[in-house]
């Protein structure tokens, strides 16, 4: 009898934990089925979207991030750890694609499907609420590694594979991408005030937190109503990113925090956690941008969306177990 209730508490861990994540995704359900009835439209979709990267997730990150110090976010175990595991996972898909004889810029945009995450939209909203405030530090730092090195990867190797050499044109345009990511700015503004220790009076806090508050329903909503304009074509090709995203990544970085770089367990469990994010968003945008295999991307994120009700919620149970 012990050893049989022993055995089947891993299971009934997962199921509440999937009872925790299912109205997170019963929201990108709600978006999901708002946009295929053509009840809220792309462009509606386009705006609120853009209301929530530039308004509701900025205040939220500002606020959190303020709240910070940057010796509480900056682990250089940390940032080597994460950026290696997810370096190697670019790696591998980016093989995987020169194998099958894609050219360089269909394999970056592959390589970004397989090892860059829905961590602004999907993962701040749902392990900050899972895990607690002390989430954000560790899923901040993982969020600017994205941003600042697998964001500006994408564009370097796209860009210099067309113009055939690097360039200063190439570099400005990565900086001015980075400039003007609001994910990015809404960080180091909230950092700066921080570390000047410059008070937040008190209505501007609560105007932070009701803008801020807005970023999870909105978010969540905007990745269902997105999802549902994507097609799933190239299934062989989406199931592979799919899988390089939703187990590949979290098993590098697990292995990466765990064993190679170890760090404090409950940072390794939110890192790992933030890696198990399905397909970003921002990746599509990219692929459009720049015409390299925009329904490719398409069906990864719509699959690896889909699937992740499962994965996510599996790997959250997992990491909660040493935390």
């Amino acid at each position: 009898m012990h050893g049989a209730a022993r055995a089947a508490s891993p299971a009934s861990e997962m199921l509440e934990i999937l009872f925790q994540t299912l109205p997170f995704f019963a929201l990108i359900a709600l978006g999901y089925g708002s946009g295929r009835t053509g009840f809220f439209s792309e462009e509606a979709t386009a705006y609120l979207t853009r209301f929530v990267f530039y308004f509701a997730l900025s205040a939220m990150l500002f606020r959190f991030t303020a709240n910070l110090s940057l010796a509480e976010i900056l682990d250089w175990s940390f940032v080597a750890a994460y950026t290696l595991a997810t370096m190697a996972v670019y790696l591998v898909v980016t093989a995987v694609a020169l194998v099958r004889k894609r050219s360089i810029e269909e394999a970056a945009v592959e390589a970004q499907c397989g090892a860059i995450g829905n961590v602004g939209f999907l993962g701040i909203p749902m392990l900050s609420m899972l895990m607690g405030p002390a989430a954000i530090a560790p899923i901040v730092l993982g969020l600017s590694v994205d941003l600042i090195v697998f964001g500006s990867l994408i564009v370097i190797l796209i860009t210099g594979a067309r113009d055939r050499r690097m360039s200063v044109k190439i570099l400005g345009t990565v900086l001015t991408g980075l400039v003007k990511n609001p994910m990015i700015v809404s960080i180091a503004l909230g950092l700066i005030v921080s570390s000047l220790a410059l008070p937040i009076p008190g209505p501007v806090n609560a105007f932070l937190e009701i803008l801020g508050a807005a970023a999870t329903p909105g978010a969540l909503f905007a990745i269902g109503a997105s999802l549902a304009s994507k097609s799933a074509e190239r299934l062989q090709v989406a199931a592979w990113l799919s899988f390089a995203k939703l187990v590949l990544h979290p098993a590098a970085v697990a292995f990466a925090v765990l064993v190679l770089f170890p760090v404090e367990p409950f940072a390794a469990g939110v890192i790992i956690a933030s890696a198990a994010m399905p397909v970003a968003g921002n990746v599509f945008i990219l692929a459009q941008h720049y015409g390299v295999a925009p329904q490719r991307v398409s069906a990864s994120i719509l699959i690896s969306t889909a699937l992740s009700v499962l994965t996510v919620t599996a790997v959250i149970a997992w990491v909660s177990r040493f935390q």
